[in-house]
């Protein structure tokens, strides 16, 4: 974010749009859905899992250890990854206190006329 002038915002909101970005691809997604049903696990089953190559998936696991929502240990020759309950909870926090802040009762919008559409996550 080197043109964004990250300085001129608070850590929380670069922290929480380091984690966004890292969650932006659906293959990152998946990984994390497969992670959080499995707890923890190799490389390889995270591949079997996916319909990507290996090193697609290897750069997909970098992107989200680099933004720390994921962490891998050595076993044996493999890489165990797993989500990382420090940052996924600080992440959560970050989500909640954002979308708590909305109230839709009191949103006073020029749009109130118009019916908000259901969105299916």
């Amino acid at each position: 974010m080197g043109a964004t002038k990250t300085e001129y915002f608070t850590d929380r909101q670069n922290e929480l749009a380091v984690l966004i970005k890292a969650l932006g691809h659906p293959a990152r997604i998946a990984i994390i859905d497969y992670l959080l049903k499995t707890e923890k696990c190799i490389c390889g089953d995270i591949v079997n899992e996916l319909p990507l190559a290996q090193p697609t998936v290897s750069q997909h696991l970098k992107e989200l250890k680099n933004a720390g929502i994921i962490k891998g240990s050595v076993d044996g020759n493999a890489i165990c990854y797993c989500i990382d309950d420090e940052v996924w909870h600080k992440f959560k926090g970050y989500l909640n206190g954002f979308f708590n802040t909305y109230d839709l009762k009191k949103n006073k919008c020029c749009y109130t006329n118009i019916k908000p559409k259901n969105i299916d996550l």
